[in-house]
C-alpha cells in the first residue's frame, strides 16, 4: 500500500452516500498532488489484497495505480461466490448508490474500465459471476451503455440475465441525488429478461395480431391471370421478372409501371439498358395505345391532333409528379444504385421502385466475380426493401438451359436458371418467368407467365398468356388455342 492513495473514509454529501456504505465499501477521501480526490480500492478476485486504485479527480478525470490488470471487479471481494442475484453496474459511485438502496446487503459490482471495457471485464470474471442464478446489467442509459448491453448479455445462458433501465435518469446516481431513489429500486427489481433486437415472445403478439394497421397493402398487376395467382402486388416484397434475351422482359414491366401510375401510385423507374426518353416514349405508346416510339416522324411534322394526343397522354403517366426516372445508360455501381433507389422510396415517396435490370448493375465490376457481386447486391436490395417498405420490381437474366433449346425458342424457366447466384431466388419474394418461342411463326407473339416463386400464397404455375399486337404495342391476356387457330375460323383470340 506504500505507493497508493491515503485517505479518511468520510460520507459524500452530494452524491449523498453514507458514511456506512463507504466504510463498506472502502471508498475514501484524500490528497493527491494538492487536488482532494475520490479514492476506490480494487482488490484481487480472492479478497487477499489490495493491488490496484482509481483515483478520481473532481473535474470527472481519473488516473489507475498499481496492476489492475490482476484485480476483480469493483467490490467482488465483498460478496460471496454465489448467489441469488447480483447487480452490475458502470461506475464505482453507482456500485455504492445501489448497495446502500439495499441496506448493503445485496451483491452489487462496477466494471473497471466503463461501458468500452464491459464485455472484456465481464469475460474474465464470468465464472464468478455464473455462480449467481441472476446477473442484471444496470448500465447506463445513452448510446454507449445501451451498446455495453448488446455486448455482454450474450455472454450469459439464455434467461439467466436481465437489464435494469430508468426512463427519466442516466444512471443510479443522478437518480439517487434527484431523490428519486424508488425508481433504481423499480428498475432492479422489474428487470427485464434480455433479449436481442428482433426476437419477440409470442405472448406479446396479441395486439398487433388485432389491429388492422398491419393489413398488407396490395396494388394489381395489369393482367387478371396473374392477380388470381400472386394475390396482387404487395409493399415491402422483392418481385423478381426473369426470361431470357429479347423475351420482352422490359415490356412487362413497363405495361405494370403504366398500370400502377393509371391506379394513382408514385412509380420509381431505373431502366438501366434505355434512356429516359425511350422509357417515356414506351409509356406514352401504351397509354396511346399505339407503338410511337417507333414513329420516327420529327415533332413538328406531326399533325396537330396527334401533337395534342401525344400530350394527353404524357400528363396522364408521365408528367403528373407521380413518375420519377434514372437518367442513366450502362452500368453503375452497387452502392450508388442504392442510394438512387432509397432516394426514390424516401425523397419521393414512391411506393413502387422498377430496376431493369440487376446483371447490368453487377457488371462493371472489376473483379468479375459475377456471383459474389450479385450476392452483395440481393442482399442489399433486400434490406432496403425492408427498411423503406417500397415494393420493388426487378428484372433478372437467366442463363442458358442445357440442351439444343434455349430460353429465345420457348425453353420453360426455373429458379435453378437464374443467372449468377442462387440469392436471388432465396431473397426474392416472388419470382416470375416469362417464356416465348421467338422461332415459331404461329406463337411468336405469345408470352407464357409462370409463376416460379411465391412466398405469400405459395401458388405457383402457368399464370396467364399475352398477346403482343404490333399494331398497339400491348401486351394484353389471351388464351393461346384460340390465337393459333384465328386465320381457321372467328373465334375471338381474347
Amino acid at each position: 500500500m506504500a505507493d497508493f492513495v491515503s485517505g479518511a473514509v468520510t460520507a459524500l454529501g452530494k452524491r449523498k452516500i453514507s458514511e456506512e456504505t463507504c466504510r463498506k465499501w472502502g471508498y475514501r477521501v484524500g490528497d493527491y498532488n494538492g487536488q482532494t480526490v475520490h479514492i476506490a480500492d480494487y482488490w484481487n478476485p480472492e479478497g487477499t489484497e489490495v493491488v490496484a486504485q482509481k483515483v478520481r479527480f473532481p473535474n470527472k478525470d481519473f488516473t489507475i495505480t498499481g496492476k489492475m490488470k490482476e484485480a476483480g471487479l469493483y467490490g467482488q471481494h465483498l460478496w460471496r461466490d454465489k448467489g441469488k442475484m447480483i447487480v452490475v453496474t458502470e461506475g464505482e459511485i453507482d456500485a455504492l448508490t445501489v448497495s446502500q438502496l439495499q441496506d448493503n446487503r445485496w451483491p452489487v459490482v462496477s466494471i473497471p474500465h466503463g461501458a468500452k471495457g464491459a464485455k472484456k471485464a465481464l469475460s474474465k470474471h464470468l465464472e464468478w459471476l455464473l455462480g449467481f442464478d441472476t446477473i442484471i446489467l444496470f448500465f447506463d442509459a445513452d448510446e454507449e451503455g445501451r451498446r455495453a448491453v448488446e455486448e455482454c448479455a450474450p455472454l450469459f445462458p439464455p434467461g439467466r440475465c436481465k437489464v435494469a433501465r430508468m426512463a427519466d435518469f442516466k444512471d443510479p446516481s443522478d437518480a439517487h441525488q434527484a431523490g428519486k431513489s424508488a425508481q433504481i429500486i423499480d428498475a432492479i427489481w422489474g428487470a427485464k429478461v434480455y433479449r436481442p433486437d428482433g426476437v419477440l415472445s409470442g405472448s406479446e403478439l396479441w395486439d398487433a395480431l388485432t389491429t388492422d394497421d398491419e393489413l398488407v397493402e396490395t396494388a394489381t398487376y395489369p393482367w387478371d391471370g396473374v392477380n388470381t395467382i400472386t394475390h396482387g402486388l404487395r409493399r415491402a416484397e422483392l418481385v423478381t421478372i426473369t426470361a431470357g434475351s429479347g423475351v420482352g422482359k422490359s415490356a412487362v414491366v413497363r405495361e405494370i409501371a403504366h398500370h400502377l401510375l393509371r391506379e394513382g401510385e408514385t412509380v420509381g423507374m431505373l431502366m438501366l439498358e434505355e434512356s429516359v426518353k425511350r422509357t417515356a416514349r414506351g409509356l406514352m405508346g401504351i397509354a396511346l395505345n399505339r407503338p410511337v416510339h417507333l414513329d420516327m416522324t420529327p415533332w413538328a411534322e406531326l399533325p396537330e391532333e396527334e401533337r395534342q394526343a401525344r400530350r394527353q397522354a404524357y400528363e396522364a403517366v408521365i408528367g403528373n409528379d407521380r413518375l420519377y426516372l434514372y437518367d442513366h445508360f450502362g452500368s453503375t455501381e452497387v452502392d450508388n444504385l442504392l442510394n438512387r433507389v432509397r432516394y426514390l422510396a424516401k425523397g419521393c415517396e414512391c411506393g413502387w421502385i422498377i430496376l431493369d435490370h440487376l446483371s447490368i448493375v453487377v457488371s462493371g465490376l472489376d473483379d468479375g466475380d459475377e456471383r459474389k457481386a450479385i450476392d452483395v447486391a440481393m442482399t442489399k436490395l433486400r434490406t432496403l426493401v425492408q427498411e423503406t417498405g417500397v415494393g420493388l420490381i426487378m428484372v433478372s437474366h437467366l442463363r442458358r438451359p442445357s440442351g439444343d433449346r434455349g430460353h429465345e425458342q420457348g425453353a420453360e424457366t426455373s429458379l435453378s436458371q437464374l443467372r449468377g447466384s442462387h440469392s436471388i431466388a432465396q431473397l426474392s419474394d416472388m419470382v416470375i418467368g416469362l417464356e416465348r418461342d421467338q422461332q415459331d411463326e404461329k406463337t411468336k407473339d405469345i408470352t407464357t407467365v409462370r409463376i416460379l416463386k411465391n412466398r405469400f400464397s405459395g401458388e405457383t404455375g402457368i399464370a396467364t398468356h399475352l398477346l403482343y399486337s404490333k399494331d398497339t404495342g400491348r401486351l394484353t391476356e389471351c388464351r393461346p388455342e384460340f390465337v393459333a387457330r384465328e386465320e381457321e375460323d372467328d373465334d375471338p383470340p381474347f
